[in-house]
């Protein structure tokens, strides 16, 4: 790699479990109409950016909003990583917050005291930042000399933030639904991290 590539990362649109508060994890949600709308924004937010290639998550949410703006911006290459997906929550997914305190009171708050203690069946913030990293070098290995152009990533709100944690040693505050990241990735890693949205 060169001096650097831009990456975008942006979180999906919203799906009904969002408006709910539930924690989605690995469960395949698709976006409800807000969402795709959201979906439809970002590409448009993103145009003139010169984009390459989309790499998103395998989880609907996901994969609904990279096609979306994949039509907007005009993109073909669209590459699904699992890799991209969202941290799974083990006995936490499909709960809100209150229903997780409520089914599951010692897990709830050991995790609320420390987030590093991960509900059964959970990811740990550890294995999710380093297969984002993984995937994140996927995403910018060029492919030919030429290929240095801006690659956008669809990710999940978990995901990116664990991504982010690594990259800058600070855990961004959790983000809305499209939220989008500018960042330039070089051989260093991440860098010059910057909120767009």
């Amino acid at each position: 790699m060169g001096p650097g590539r831009i990456i975008y990362l942006a979180r999906h649109g919203e799906t009904s479990w969002n408006r709910e508060g539930r924690w989605q994890g690995h469960t395949d949600i698709a976006l409800n109409v807000a969402g795709l709308a959201q979906a439809r924004a970002l590409g448009a937010f993103l145009r003139g950016r010169d984009i390459a290639r989309i790499h998103a998550s395998d989880l609907l949410r996901a994969r609904q909003t990279a096609e979306a703006a994949a039509a907007i911006l005009g993109v073909t290459e669209l590459v699904i990583d699992p890799a991209l997906r969202e941290r799974s929550f083990g006995l936490f997914e499909g709960l809100t917050r209150f229903e997780c305190e409520e089914r599951h009171p010692v897990h709830w708050k050991s995790y609320r005291a420390d987030p590093r203690d991960v509900p059964p069946g959970a990811e740990t913030q550890e294995a999710l930042a380093d297969r984002m990293e993984a995937a994140l070098a996927r995403a910018v290995a060029p492919r030919d000399d030429k290929d240095d152009a801006p690659v956008l990533l669809i990710s999940h709100g978990g995901s990116i933030r664990a991504l982010l944690a690594r990259a800058t040693g600070t855990m961004p505050p959790p983000l809305e639904n499209v939220a989008v990241f500018r960042a330039v990735a070089t051989a260093a890693g991440l860098g010059e991290v910057t909120l767009l949205t």
